[in-house]
This record gives structure tokens, sequence and C-alpha cells, in this order.
């Protein structure tokens, strides 16, 4: 038989880790095994034809909310040029409210519930020799006329009989590497479909080890552990760490989703010692609201938590992403206006704030009366209001959202919007809140905003929030933007304060030696005409440094020249920054 397996991801950097367990899982029985991925910007018409020249006679999508409406139109539409194929579908989209969709899309002929390794192969081989379908655990499927189930039995499969799902020749490409070394959860959010099983299902530490090294041989650029909790086995955990630490490649980072609350000071030891850039942590906060909490039935120490992210955050040496969630039970408006503060106290280097989807299968559309759900039909089923937040209340937490993924997360601004919190705001959400009120009163989320027209709308909306001192703001603006940016232009909203003989001067500065070992070692013995491609120099009226650090100074500190060496050279970033030092002239007379 010819099988395709099929994936519609997200973006074209992500792979998809199913459609490869499902490959390695069953090629040793089926010799014509054949994976597409396509992401759901393709044109369907690009899609179609991709398949059509394929004519699999077993044709399988991997099913979730950002795909399932393409899936489903794909299918419609190979149903008619393609009429003898058998489409399977799999996947957490698909694996609840099965029967019903089948009734509405007479387009499937199988679904595939839950994990899907056993049942995937068990099915393909009955179809293969004629056999009696409805023996296959896991499955729905047409006969006669009528939709049928077969025994539920969603039965973990053990992880250590799983294949490992990459070859050699995949990984060249710049993408995301998806693995897993572990599936379930130990906890019970009712957000989340992980709650539908119960238990978790670890694969031995020394095959994760020897995956690791295979990963790090081929030099990825990123492991993204898909783990819902990766380090709810703290031996485990630690021990992984601490092989990464002592194997890593300087080349190779890893993403993990942890619970900070589960953080002990053995792993903190182990944090402290890991390389800039090497790990990455995604922490779900979700709320602080005990009475949320205890709804969704979510276990988190909010106090544990505090304290492991702020003391990782004082190593400098992990990217931190902390997420919370609008439009849970209990959780109004001023409700998340505080989590929102409590959690972005904490300075992530990202905070996501995300919108409930009331996932198929998941205890909160279940319950979905108990609280006054309203939500999208469609995927991925947003909430629009609940008994404790109107549309309206939504819709400006929208917008606030978009500010701070703007302006925070995308870490260009970061010296900006702390001179701004500390000096007149009396909370974060608040500031947040009044920029994009400003932000949709001049109508900028009508239109695209480049990056040099953000620096600009920054500088407006300070200027028109009447606070004073608009001089210095800049300066400490063009810190920013000169920490993210190389260019021997500035943006005319921008003074540049002219030095006689300044060019020369920096030339010299970076001819000295002494001067190099000081501040850019990783540059000696190369010439400076080719140091000064990496490195810019500029002239502030003001100590952006000491603003910086402590940006109450702004209604007090004097004009003071200072010059700010920038060193762009991609292996010095810490956490996205460049590299900048005050640096003083005297040592090139």
């Amino acid at each position: 038989m010819r099988i395709l397996l099929t994936a519609l991801n997200a973006k074209y950097i992500h792979t998809n880790l199913a459609i490869r367990y499902l490959k390695k899982t069953i090629e040793s029985d089926f010799s014509d095994v054949e994976m597409l991925e396509f992401t759901i910007n393709h044109h369907q018409e690009y899609i179609l034809a991709e398949i059509y020249k394929r004519n699999p006679e077993i044709l399988c999508f991997s099913c979730y909310i950002w795909n399932i409406q393409m899936v489903l139109e794909l299918c419609s539409n190979i149903k008619k040029v393609l009429p003898d194929t058998i489409i399977i579908l799999g996947g957490p989209e698909v694996s609840f409210e099965t029967e019903e969709l089948m009734k509405d899309h007479d387009c499937i002929d199988f679904i595939v519930v839950g994990e899907g390794e056993g049942s995937f192969k068990s099915l393909l081989k009955a179809l293969e020799d004629f056999s009696d379908i409805t023996v296959v655990d896991d499955i729905v499927f047409r006969a006669r006329g009528k939709i049928h189930a077969s025994k539920k039995a969603c039965a973990f499969v053990s992880m250590e009989e799983l294949p490992f799902p990459y070859q050699d020749e995949e990984l060249s490409e710049d993408k995301i590497i998806y693995y897993e070394s572990s599936r379930g959860c130990p906890f019970n959010c009712q957000y989340c479909l992980s709650s539908t099983f119960s238990g978790v299902n670890y694969l031995p530490v020394e095959r994760v080890k020897k995956e690791l090294s295979f990963f790090m041989s081929q030099r990825v650029k990123q492991v993204k552990f898909v783990d819902r909790t990766f380090n709810a086995n703290k031996k485990n955990t630690k021990e992984i760490l601490q092989f990464l630490l002592d194997n890593h490649n300087g080349v190779t980072n890893f993403h993990f989703e942890v619970a900070a609350d589960l953080i002990d000071d053995e792993m903190l030891e182990l944090l402290k010692r890991a390389p800039i850039g090497l790990f990455q942590f995604e922490i779900g906060v979700q709320s602080t609201n005990e009475d949320t909490l205890r709804a969704i039935d979510r276990k988190t120490n909010f106090d544990l938590l505090k304290a492991a992210v702020t003391k990782i955050s004082s190593f400098k040496n992990i990217h931190q992403h902390l997420d919370l969630i609008v439009g849970l039970p209990y959780e109004d408006y001023y409700s998340f206006r505080k989590s929102f503060n409590d959690v972005f106290e904490l300075r992530p280097e990202k905070l996501q704030v995300g919108f409930l989807k009331l996932l198929k299968g998941s205890g909160l559309r279940i319950n979905q009366e108990s609280f006054g759900y309203r939500f999208n039909s469609q995927p991925p089923y947003e909430v629009l209001q609940n008994d404790y937040m109107s549309y309206g209340e939504i819709i400006q937490l929208k917008g606030a959202e978009e500010m701070v993924e703007t302006y925070w997360n995308s870490g260009l601004f970061k010296a900006s919007i702390e001179l701004l919190m500390n000096n007149f705001y009396s909370n974060s959400f608040n500031f947040f809140q009044r920029l994009w009120r400003y932000w949709e009163g001049q109508g900028y989320h009508h239109q695209a905003n480049g990056k040099n027209q953000l620096y600009n709308i920054l500088l407006d909306f300070y200027i028109e929030e009447g606070h004073g001192r608009a001089e210095v703001f800049k300066e400490v603006l063009k810190l920013d933007y000169l920490k993210n940016t190389k260019t021997t232009t500035l943006p005319p909203f921008f003074t540049r304060h002219q030095e006689e003989d300044f060019k020369n001067k920096c030339h010299e500065f970076l001819q000295k030696e002494a001067n190099l070992l000081e501040y850019l070692p990783e540059y000696i013995n190369q010439p400076a005409k080719q140091i000064i491609k990496r490195v810019h120099f500029e002239v502030f009226n003001y100590d952006v440094l000491a603003l910086e650090v402590n940006p109450s100074l702004l209604k007090t500190i004097n004009e003071e020249k200072t010059i700010l060496l920038f060193d762009y050279q991609m292996e010095s970033k810490a956490l996205n920054d460049s590299k900048y030092f005050n640096i003083a002239f005297l040592n090139m007379e």
C-alpha cells in the first residue's frame, strides 16, 4: 500500500513529531511510506496537487486546532479527485467528538483516537489483509452507511518501545526539532487536554542522553522538548541537565516547559552553571487568583515559583518565558490585572498573555455552562466572554497584550519601558493599558508599523503624556535602539551629538591593544577597519547606563557627555542584547 503521512504545520521552521513517530513505527511492515510537510500558509491548490501526484492509497493527516479547517477542506477536495483513497485522521483535534465530526464530513473514512502508534499500525494491517477492523482499538469508522466506534482503550504506548523519530538527512534544515522525553502530565489542569489522560510515561534517561547527543552531533539550532512538565521527575531532570552541561556544543539550545515551583536548590546550582543561551524555560503561571487555580484544578505555589524565577533571572543566562491565560473562571478584569502585575514584577524576558481556548475534551469545555462561557464555535475555540469578563473587557486586554508583545516581548525597548513604568505609572498593567489607548486612539492598530516607527510612537506617547524631560527619555530610547540595531545612520527623531574628529578617534581607540584587551578581547589581532564593521560608537548627552540601572534618576540627572561602545558580534549576545560599554577616550591621547 502507498501510505502518505501529511502534516500542515503552523510555521516553516516547525517539524511534526507525530508523523515521524508513525512512519518509524510502521515502516518495517510497510515499504511504501512517505511523509509530506506543508504549512498552513501554503495555497490549498498546491497541497492538493502534491498529494494528487503521489496518488496514495492511504492518506493520513495529523490534526490540530491550527490546521483542522484546512485539513477538512483538503479532504473534501481529495475525495473528488482521488475517490478511492482512504483518508485517516488523527491528533488531538479529532480525538474528541469524533462521531459528530464524521457525520458532518463524509470524506473522512477513519479517525484514530489518542496516542495512535499502536492502533494506527493495527488499522493498516487490517486494511491490507481485508480483516476485521472492528477488533482494532481506538478507531472510529464507517460501515454499511453508519458510523461506529471501536473499543476505547486509549492505553499509554510504552515510550521505551517507540523508535527514535528522526533521521540524519532531515536535521540539516534550519528548523526547530521537537522532542519528547515523557508523555502525560502529573497535573490535571481543566483547560488542558493532558488532563484527559492519567499518569506520566518516561523514556529511559540513558536513551534520552543518546538521542540528545545525536542532535548535538548534527549541530541543530534548537531542540524543543514537548514534555508537558519537563521537571516533574526531579531525578531525571537533573541527570539530563547535567548531561547537557557536560556535553553541549555551543550551538544547540534546549527549550523546556517547566513548573518553576518544583525547582529546588540543587537544580538551581546546575542552572547557575549553564552557558548563556543553552537553556530556555517556558513557565505557565496562568493566574495568581487562588479561586481561579482551585476551579481549574491547578496546583501552583506562587511564592516558590516567584523565588525560583527571581533566582534564575539573577544568573542572566536563561531566557524565561512566563504565561498567563485570560478568561479563566473567577478571574474578572481586575483580578487579571493583579495576576498580570504579580507576574510582570518578575521581569521575564517574555510574558505571553494568552486567551483561553475551550478545547474539545477539556474539563472547562465540558463544564462550560457552569461558568457562562461563550466562545468561538470554530477552531481555536477562543473565549469571547464568561460570567466574570465581558467581551468588551477581553477586547481591551487584547490591546494591552499587543502592547506587551510589541514593546516588551520584542526585547527592543526594555530600558525605555523601565524608565516609564518606574517614574510615571502605578503598575505595569496600567502602563500597557494606557499605551494601548494611545495606540488605538492614533489608529496605529489599523496599519503595519515598522521597527523605526515603533520607536517614534513610543517617543510621541511620552510627549503626549506630558511627562517632561523628553530629551532625557529620547537618549534612553536611543540606547535601546542601538543595543539592538547596528547602523551608521539614526532615525531623524534621534539626536546625534557631534564630536570633533570623532571617526578618527574611534579608529585610534580600536588600534590600541590595551583597549581591546579591556573591552573587546575577541577582536585581538584584528585590524581596526574590520572591527569597526561589528561595533559602533555613540555619544550621549546623559549617563544613560546610570539611568538604565536606576530609572528614578530621570528627574534629577544632569547633562554628562557619555560615549558608549556597542559590540554586535553574535557570539557575544546575552539574552538578545548586544554588549555595550561606557568608554573614556583619554586612553587615545
